[in-house]
């Protein structure tokens, strides 16, 4: 399979912009951590990987016209009205996962946590890999020794707030890796539970498809919080082995992301765009089955259908100037039928003549 010359341009522009950020957001990286430089390359490898699929997938005439089409009806209009549903498609979709719950609760548990603790996860790691947000000690501490324990939160290199070490605040911040872990874990078990034991999941499933995106993300769970446990409670013992194996998970994840099953984490806010096409088209009017006279689809939908079967290459119109693509699929099957009725009668009751 050759590269998408495009796609292998605006993947590599967009990298090269990420770094760019991350070299003047760490303040020229003097707010950057050396020991999270293979965090950072295996995130530009991912972010690099991710544009350059999700290019490739804009450009499928389908996906494309989706694309094309939410960016119109969201600047026509009421914009307002139009930020508002997307907002709303986005905490219910998203944020709840509500698209989960119509296909079990246990399963949507599962998947609200994982979804819940990888989200929180990303929100606080990523910066701090790029160095974004950083902590220091409060500078009086020269000063005043009483503020030895004052810590400040710095983001792009401006100070945000200060808090005192041990406080709610500082518990908040510095253990909020550990609550991630522990919605993922649990989020992982749920699933897990659900494919060693559902027949019909272990008939069908495969180990790469399925288990293993599962092990990784509990891999990556237990790993962190080994951690920080490990250096709390056992006085740093096997410290330096759960680093190691800690980053090798998160960079095989990271590396996974653009290849692998978690590419869904990337397409899912596109079901947005989908949701809100469907609202508009059936504001528009919906299709009527001239076989039917059934409503079946909106008219939005069969026209832009027209079109981007033209792009691929199918012409499905028939000798009287209709579209096949007008019938409904009841009306598609009695058509069918039809023409296998006329055949036969015309070859004396013999369909195959």
């Amino acid at each position: 399979m050759s590269l998408n010359k495009k796609a292998l341009f605006i993947a590599t522009g967009v990298s090269l912009l990420l770094i760019s950020f991350v070299f003047y957001g760490s303040r020229k990286l003097q707010n950057f951590d050396p020991a999270l430089i293979i965090y950072l390359f295996g995130t530009v490898f991912a972010f690099f990987g991710i544009v350059y699929r999700y290019t490739v997938w804009l450009q499928r005439p389908p996906t494309w016209m989706y694309f094309k089409r939410t960016f119109q009806f969201f600047f026509t209009g009421k914009i307002f009205l139009h930020v508002i549903s997307f907002a709303k498609e986005f905490i219910q979709n998203i944020g709840f996962q509500k698209f989960i719950y119509p296909r079990g609760r246990s399963r949507w548990i599962g998947h609200f946590l994982m979804a819940t603790g990888c989200t929180m996860a990303f929100c606080v790691t990523f910066p701090l890999t790029f160095g974004w947000i950083n902590f220091t000690m409060n500078p009086a501490t020269s000063i005043n020794p009483s503020s030895v324990h004052m810590y400040e939160a710095h983001f792009f290199g401006f100070k945000m707030f200060e808090f005192a070490l041990g406080s709610f605040v500082a518990f908040v911040i510095f253990k909020a890796l550990y609550w991630c872990s522990w919605l993922v874990i649990a989020g992982v078990l749920i699933f897990m539970r659900r494919r060693l034991t559902n027949a019909g999941l272990v008939a069908t499933q495969t180990f790469e498809g399925d288990l293993l995106p599962l092990i990784l993300l509990l891999a990556i769970a237990v790993t962190g919080l080994g951690l920080s446990y490990g250096y709390e409670y056992m006085k740093g013992i096997a410290y330096d082995y759960m680093a190691v194996t800690h980053a090798i998970t998160v960079i095989m994840f990271l590396i996974w992301i653009p290849f692998g099953k978690f590419f869904h984490i990337i397409q899912r806010p596109a079901q947005i765009g989908a949701h809100i096409y469907k609202k508009e088209g059936i504001k528009r009017g919906m299709a009527v089955c001239p076989h039917t006279h059934q409503e079946f689809a909106t008219q939005l939908h069969i026209n832009d259908l027209k079109i981007v079967t033209k792009e691929l290459g199918f012409d499905f119109t028939l000798e009287d100037g209709t579209s096949h693509l007008d019938l409904s699929p009841e009306g598609k099957r009695s058509r069918l039928a039809m023409a296998h009725l006329k055949a036969r009668q015309q070859n004396g009751g013999n369909l195959f003549g």
